[in-house]
């Protein structure tokens, strides 16, 4: 069973700023719940091919994970992929102006886990739609706070 979940959220900020900050790694612990550290495997900037090390915490478990970038259009769409692990995944950010200097961010997640996982699927699906929900609110309440 394949895992798809998709969580977006407008910002009161133009796509340029939100894909700045969203789009580098460096910042991911401090608007994604779960993400506890990132180390760049490869040296700056980013671009396809670039690979990203994180370690998280998601549902209880301790998880490292390698991410590389398959895909950059600056300020539309950033896509990562992972192959490593029992749940292979990719994570897909687009970004959308909504005029007057908003922004659409659209985060997906996606992968088909195996082993174990695979029953767990659905429980996996809901909790990262959850959390997915509470990154894309913090990240909307960080770049609005820095507007004001």
């Amino acid at each position: 069973m394949a895992v798809d979940v998709v969580t977006d959220v407008v910002i009161d900020r133009p796509v340029s700023e939100v894909a700045g900050y969203a789009g580098d790694p460096s910042h991911a612990p401090e608007w994604y719940v779960n993400i506890a550290s990132v180390e760049w495997l490869t040296p700056p900037p980013l671009r396809v091919g670039f690979r990203v090390a994180f370690v998280a915490h998601f549902l209880g478990r301790r998880l490292a994970y390698t991410y590389e970038i398959v895909e950059l259009v600056p300020d539309e769409r950033l896509v990562m992929r992972t192959a490593e692990g029992p749940f292979p995944m990719e994570t897909t950010y687009r970004w959308q102006p909504q005029g007057d200097g908003r922004t659409r961010m659209i985060l997906r997640n996606r992968g088909e886990p195996s082993g174990f996982a695979t029953v767990a699927a659905p429980v996996l699906a809901a909790a990262m739609r959850r959390a997915n929900r509470k990154d894309l609110a913090r990240l909307k309440a960080l770049l609005e706070e820095a507007k004001a």
